[in-house]
């Protein structure tokens, strides 16, 4: 039987960080189960770890009482990192000897899954410098300027790279789970635990519930300048090459600057801010997908729809009968007929 780690943090803790630990043990204990029904030995003894006897969580509203101190798990398979609480504004806020911990175990040959803001406690350690991962789309902009050298995937709901899981944000832990339960189970156990929590399987990214906001803490005060201007203007035709005249740079110097600090190219982020705002106008207003399209700047049908689609993972259309409230009582109304 393979040994599960669930961590349980000694502070920065939050509302989320009880549900992933009790997420967790629940997905786990539901899999073991069914697998039981087929005549198959339980995959996982599941243990909750950590350095304390005892943690108070959500200001001290509950309290966590690990079964295992962390000095004691000399061997564990599968580690669970939930969610964390709080601000995050140094590299070096966890304790020592949980960092040596993770490293240690996986150097062992450990897989380790992190919750959303666990990704910052592991990113700490350097273990996921070079890989992907995926936060909350909230918390991207701070995650990437604590930790550059990790490849920060925001589109992505879920990572896998060399043992290592990351996932993005909210209560999306629980895809992570029935991803995990496939991969260590089989997918008969997977679709079973996703009807049992009625949990969408599959599900691949985090972009459609993404607001795009723009990364202004970078301290380069003409990229800022640049980012308002188009802020400002996107809804008209702007080069990128006037623009970076304009700016008194060449234009390979604005590019790798404007990369440097915002993690997106100029290209990109003047997309980003023309789509961020259909996605507003498709949530709110009657307008057709066409007159949004003009609005934010475009007029090739098939290139909004193409770009659109990239940034958010769905169609325009798509998007607006998900999340406009008009559009989907119509909709509802004509599948109803």
């Amino acid at each position: 039987m393979k040994h599960l780690s669930i961590l349980v943090p000694d502070d920065r803790s939050g509302p989320n960080t009880v549900a992933c630990i009790a997420g967790t043990y629940h997905a786990f204990t539901e899999a073991n189960k069914y697998y039981g029904t087929l005549g198959r030995k339980p995959v996982f003894k599941m243990e909750l770890v950590g350095l304390s006897k005892r943690s108070e969580l959500v200001n001290g509203m509950l309290m966590i009482q690990p079964q295992a101190s962390i000095s004691t798990i000399r061997k564990t398979d599968l580690i669970i990192i939930p969610a964390l609480g709080g601000e995050f504004l140094e590299k070096n806020f966890v304790d020592e000897k949980v960092s040596a911990w993770l490293r240690g175990q996986y150097k062992k040959g450990a897989e380790i899954a992190c919750m959303c803001t666990g990704a910052y406690m592991l990113a700490a350690t350097d273990l996921l410098n070079g890989k992907s991962c995926s936060v909350h789309w909230k918390s991207a902009e701070s995650f990437h300027q604590l930790f550059p050298e990790v490849q920060l995937k925001i589109e992505k709901l879920i990572t896998d790279e060399e043992g290592i899981y990351t996932n993005g944000g909210g209560y999306s832990f629980l895809n992570l789970l029935i991803y995990l339960i496939g991969k260590y189970y089989d997918r008969q156990t997977a679709v079973y635990c996703s009807k049992v929590l009625q949990v969408e399987i599959d599900r691949q990214t985090q972009s459609d519930f993404a607001i795009f906001s723009g990364q202004k803490k970078h301290g380069d005060d003409m990229i800022r300048k640049a980012q308002e201007y188009m802020e400002h203007n996107y809804d008209r035709k702007i080069s990128v090459d006037e623009l970076s005249k304009e700016l008194a740079f060449g234009r390979r110097t604005f590019d790798r600057r404007f990369i440097k600090a915002t993690g997106n190219t100029p290209a990109e982020y003047l997309q980003r801010l023309k789509i961020e705002s259909a996605k507003k106008a498709l949530e709110s207003t009657p307008k057709t997908v066409n007159e949004i399209m003009y609005e934010v700047g475009y007029s090739d049908a098939k290139a909004f729809r193409e770009v659109f689609r990239k940034i958010t993972g769905i169609s325009p259309l798509a998007y607006k009968n998900k999340y406009n409230r008009e559009a989907a009582e119509l909709l509802f109304m004509n599948d109803a007929n």
